[in-house]
């Protein structure tokens, strides 16, 4: 299997390109417009055919290549049934599977991040966008997010797999490049509470500041631009 993990130093995103193999298909999660070219790069290298693209939730931090990668290579933009993304090809419903050759990813409906927040379950590892991050969690202040409902999406859900499956988010601002559930459920400082409400109130008492990129990212990747519409 081919299996990379690429990082944007400017956003602290995790681009993931996956496929059975060289010369097959392949898929990507949660791209980065500005890294696009480094994407075909990458597929041209390895002789890949990219046949799916998938965002995790609508993100606040940097433009989604999700849309320019579509129009480079004609492949199918994917996202959760609750994206307010104006060009999904597939939008998927919870336990949903993705599928490319022999590579199958289940869908997982996390919100609390946002209210579109989606994880994929493949196998041994699960892709957790900013829902479930290492030695963190996303935050909730924004975009529908909610405290409550990501603790359910946390505990409910992710924290129900196996232990050894491995966490792979779409952020790490600490030079960490993965996890596992078992780590996340005895070592994340804002897992180690009693109840939902205690899990709230550490929540609310971040008051981070909004991300810089914020007011530009959203509405471009509602509306899914392009690198001509970004530059222009």
């Amino acid at each position: 299997m081919i299996f990379n993990q690429l990082f944007d130093n400017k956003s602290s995103t995790y681009t993931y390109i996956i496929a059975s193999g060289k010369g097959r298909e392949a898929l990507i999660i949660d791209p980065v417009i500005e890294n696009t070219n480094e994407y075909l790069k990458v597929l041209k290298e390895l002789d890949l055919k990219l046949v799916k693209v998938i965002d995790t939730h609508i993100h606040t931090d940097h433009i989604s290549g999700l849309n320019e990668l579509n129009k480079q290579t004609n492949c199918v933009r994917v996202m959760g049934e609750k994206s307010e993304s104006e060009v999904i090809d597939i939008r998927l419903k919870e336990n949903e599977k993705v599928k490319i050759e022999n590579i199958e990813l289940k869908t997982i409906y996390t919100p609390g991040h946002t209210e579109c927040s989606y994880c994929f379950l493949m196998n041994d590892r699960v892709f957790t966008g900013d829902t479930l991050l290492i030695n963190g969690s996303g935050r909730t202040d924004f975009q529908g997010g909610s405290a409550i409902k990501q603790y359910d999406s946390i505990f409910n859900k992710l924290l129900k797999l196996p232990e050894r499956t491995m966490v792979y988010p779409a952020h790490d601002y600490n030079g960490k490049t993965s996890s596992t559930i078992g780590s996340e459920k005895n070592n994340n400082p804002r897992l180690q509470v009693n109840s939902m409400e205690e899990y709230k109130k550490i929540m609310d008492d971040l008051k981070l500041a909004n991300p810089k990129m914020m007011d530009i990212a959203v509405p471009a990747n509602k509306k899914g631009l392009t690198l001509d519409q970004v530059k222009s």
